[in-house]
C-alpha cells in the first residue's frame, strides 16, 4: 500500500499533516508527533505585530506610547502574552529541525507584507522546509473593495515568492468574491501551495459585562463541508498543492478530504481531543478504506470525486442545488 504524497513539492510518507497550532510548541511534543506518524509539522504562527514590534516599537506604523494609539493598540497582546519571541521563534524552528526527520513548515500571520520579507529569509535560514502564511484579516472598513484585497494578497505571494528559495502556502479564508479566481491569481504569482480554510474565531457577546469575549471551540465533521466543496473545484485546475484544515475530526473526513483532490490533510482540533495516535488511526482508517476498493496508492483515490471529472462544474454545482431543494419535504401542518 502506497500512501506517498508530495505536498509544496515535498515529499510526504502520507497526507496527514499537523496544522499551526500549539501542539508544535516544544521539541518534546513535536519529537511525539512525529513518532506517532505525523508527516510533517506546521508550527505556531508568529505574527506580523511581533515582529514590527521587536523591530521598530510600531504596530501598524503606530506607536503605542502615544497618547493617540494607547486605546487601539491595547487591544493587542503584551510581548509576555505571545508564545515565542521573534527570536525565539527562529531558535525554535533550529531545535525543531535538529530533532525531527519529517518537513518543518514555518507561519506567518499578518495583514499587510512590511515586515514578512526580512523575517521570512530568516526562517528560511533556520532550516524551515516550507513557509505557510496566513493573512487573517477581518476588513472592517466599507469603503476597502475586494478587488483590492485580493490584490493585496496576490501582491504579498508573488512578491514573497521571488525572495525565497523555500516552497510557500497561502492559507485562505472562504470569504472572497470569487475565490476561484483568487485562486487562480494565486496560482500564476507562483505560490506553492493553498491551504482551505482558516478559520474565522468570531467572538460571542456577554450580555451582562456588555462586551464582547473570546469565544474559541474545536472544529467538528460539520465545517468540511464548505472545505470539500472548493477543494474539487479547484483540483485539476490548478497547479499548486491542496491541502485541507478544518473540519477532518474522522478517518472518514481525511478520505473525503482525498477524494475531493487534497494533497495534504491538516489535523488540529482531532488531536486536541484524542492525542497524537489519532494520527495513527487516520492513517490506518485510510489504508483499510484503501482496501476495501483495490487501490493500491493514493493517487488512485486522490480527486476522484472532484468536479474536473464533469463535463462542466457550474451545471453540476447548479444542477445539484436545485436537486437537493426539489428532494426536500417539510412535515404536513395540521
Amino acid at each position: 500500500m502506497d500512501l506517498a504524497t508530495t505536498y509544496l513539492g515535498l515529499p510526504l510518507a502520507h497526507p496527514f499533516v499537523v496544522g499551526s497550532s500549539p501542539l508544535s510548541d516544544s521539541v518534546d511534543g513535536v519529537k511525539r508527533l512525529e513518532d506517532a506518524g505525523a508527516a510533517a509539522i506546521v508550527l505556531r504562527s508568529i505574527f506580523e505585530e511581533q515582529i514590527t514590534m521587536a523591530e521598530s516599537g510600531r504596530i501598524h506604523g503606530m506607536d503605542p506610547y502615544e497618547a493617540a494609539f494607547a486605546s487601539t493598540l491595547s487591544e493587542f497582546p503584551a510581548d509576555a502574552g505571545y508564545v515565542f519571541s521573534p527570536d525565539a521563534y527562529l531558535e525554535h524552528i533550529r531545535r525543531v529541525k535538529a530533532a525531527v526527520a519529517i518537513p518543518v513548515i514555518a507561519s506567518l500571520n499578518g495583514t499587510t507584507s512590511a515586515p514578512w520579507f526580512a523575517f521570512g529569509r530568516q526562517i528560511e535560514q533556520a532550516g524551515a522546509d516550507g513557509l505557510e502564511i496566513n493573512m487573517y484579516d477581518v476588513v472592517t472598513q466599507p469603503n476597502v473593495s475586494g478587488v483590492a484585497i485580493e490584490r493585496r494578497v496576490r501582491d504579498v505571494v508573488a512578491e514573497l515568492g521571488s525572495s525565497l528559495a523555500i516552497p510557500i502556502a497561502a492559507k485562505l479564508s472562504p470569504f472572497f468574491t470569487a475565490l476561484g479566481n483568487l485562486a487562480d491569481e494565486l496560482d500564476k504569482a507562483g505560490v506553492d501551495g493553498l491551504v482551505l480554510f482558516n478559520r474565522f474565531y468570531q467572538p460571542d457577546i456577554d450580555i451582562d459585562t456588555l462586551k464582547a469575549v473570546p469565544h474559541v471551540t474545536l472544529s467538528t465533521s460539520a465545517e468540511l463541508l464548505l472545505r470539500l466543496r472548493w477543494t474539487a473545484i479547484l483540483h485539476g485546475r490548478v497547479r499548486a498543492s491542496l491541502a485541507i484544515t478544518g473540519g477532518v475530526a474522522t478517518p472518514d473526513d481525511g478520505i473525503k478530504a482525498i477524494l475531493a483532490g487534497a494533497d495534504a490533510v491538516q489535523l488540529v482540533s482531532a488531536l486536541l481531543r484524542h492525542g497524537p495516535s489519532n494520527l495513527g488511526a487516520m492513517r490506518d482508517g485510510l489504508v483499510r478504506w484503501m482496501e476495501s476498493k483495490a487501490m493500491a496508492t493514493i493517487s488512485e483515490a486522490r480527486g476522484l470525486v472532484s468536479l474536473v471529472r464533469r463535463q462542466d462544474p457550474s451545471a453540476f454545482e447548479r444542477g445539484t442545488y436545485i436537486r437537493m431543494l426539489q428532494s426536500w419535504a417539510g412535515p404536513e401542518l395540521a
